[in-house]
């Protein structure tokens, strides 16, 4: 009977229940819209990190990643991505030359990492093949040629088909430099990767610096799940000890952060917004005893035990919290999904995300477990906004609740 008692009670002010029932319907769709618009560009970023720019682990010599030392190459990298080709997991390998070199134009020079690659392979790593916005991706025969980022090659000054000064160090320790013709410009999400990575041939790079061409600073590898990631990177590690074996989490740690910190950041902000809803409902209960204080007076003076009072408001708090917090958790989860599906283009921000990483086109997603865990929270946050108001009508003395006007 008491169930269907504080349903009804709720609807006696139809006004003020439903602008109750609205502020937790919109609070509660804020946050679940926020939250899976925030995992979506966690999301994006971790995949330009991993897809882009460094794959989900990565070889090098010890001490390579500190100072990127020339000398520190692996000489047999061929043997070395043949076994670990044959790794479980492992959708592709790539072996690189790595070089912090100074560029050069006729107008310009700047400091930037040279990336000597086997196309065909890196092709299968990176999906930098796919940024290209000028040109094409080493779709040629030609002897050195570069491909480079839109950033570089407006701070350069240079367009498709110029050419540009590398300067590097070869094996004997000695400068040496050779003239890099533009085959393709590419563009990220990320304009500092843009501005500081230039692409060769592995072969090219190899004639330049004197290498045999069985060598390698780095073995980029591609796992055909993230999940697999920590796994593999054991396992390599156990197969190569002498060599430095990290993964993405390791070679990105801010994008790393992301993915530890994500789920901290959403329960306080929920928790933030369940708050600020919690005193909102408080106080609408609040008045709500005050304005009732006859009724329940009579209800206590006809035998109404006072549990059966307090589980009364108990109820009424919460229908109003369930109400609202139900709606926003559906209409929030609707506009997610829909909007990870079209994205959502900010465009006139283009030029504000690409500066720190991250894509102006968001994808929102949302996973039902996280549906899940702000529905506990929001029943929670109901309970606890009913205890002071029940507590409240608790108080009351029937004898002179009665007499009230």
């Amino acid at each position: 009977m008491l169930w269907s008692l504080s349903w009804k009670n709720i609807w006696r002010n139809k006004l003020r229940s439903t602008v109750v029932i609205m502020a937790v319907m919109l609070g509660v769709f804020a946050g679940v819209f926020l939250i899976a618009f925030m995992n979506g560009m966690v999301e994006d970023r971790i995949q330009t990190v991993i897809k882009t720019e460094i794959s989900h682990i990565q070889i090098h010599q010890p001490g390579f990643g500190e100072n990127n030392d020339f000398s520190l190459f692996m000489p047999d990298a061929d043997s070395l991505t043949q076994i670990i080709d044959k790794t479980n997991h492992v959708s592709s390998v790539s072996k690189r030359v790595v070089i912090s070199s100074l560029v050069a134009s006729a107008e310009t020079n700047t400091g930037v990492k040279i990336l000597g690659v086997v196309p065909e392979d890196e092709m299968k790593v990176t999906n930098l093949s796919t940024k290209i916005i000028e040109g094409s991706y080493f779709a040629t025969d030609r002897k050195n040629v570069a491909v480079i980022g839109k950033k570089l090659a407006e701070k350069l000054k240079v367009t498709l088909n110029k050419k540009i000064i590398i300067t590097a160090q070869d094996v004997n320790k000695n400068i040496t430099g050779g003239a890099f013709r533009i085959v393709g410009i590419f563009e990220t999400d990320n304009y500092m990767y843009d501005e500081l990575t230039v692409f060769v041939r592995y072969h090219d790079l190899c004639v330049l610096t004197g290498l045999q061409g069985t060598e390698a600073h780095e073995i980029a590898v591609l796992l055909d799940d993230n999940a697999y990631s920590e796994p593999v990177k054991q396992k390599l590690g156990k197969d190569f000890a002498r060599l430095d074996v990290q993964n993405w989490t390791e070679l990105s740690p801010e994008a790393g952060y992301l993915v530890s910190a994500m789920d901290q950041y959403m329960i306080i902000f929920i928790i933030v917004i369940l708050l600020a809803l919690c005193f909102g409902i408080i106080n609408t209960m609040l008045m709500v005893v005050l304005e009732r204080v006859k009724e329940l007076g009579m209800l206590m003076a006809v035998g109404m035990s006072k549990p059966m009072i307090f589980f009364m408001i108990m109820l009424e708090t919460i229908y109003l919290s369930i109400t609202g917090g139900m709606l926003g958790l559906v209409l929030g989860y609707l506009l997610s999904n829909h909007l990870g599906i079209v994205g959502v283009d900010l465009y006139f921000w283009k030029e504000a995300y690409a500066s720190v990483g991250y894509s102006s086109l968001i994808f929102p997603k949302i996973g039902l477990q996280t549906i899940i865990l702000i529905a506990i929270m929001v029943i929670i946050t109901g309970i606890v906004s009913a205890i002071y108001p029940a507590f409240k009508a608790l108080k009351l003395n029937p004898a002179e609740a009665t007499r009230t006007d």
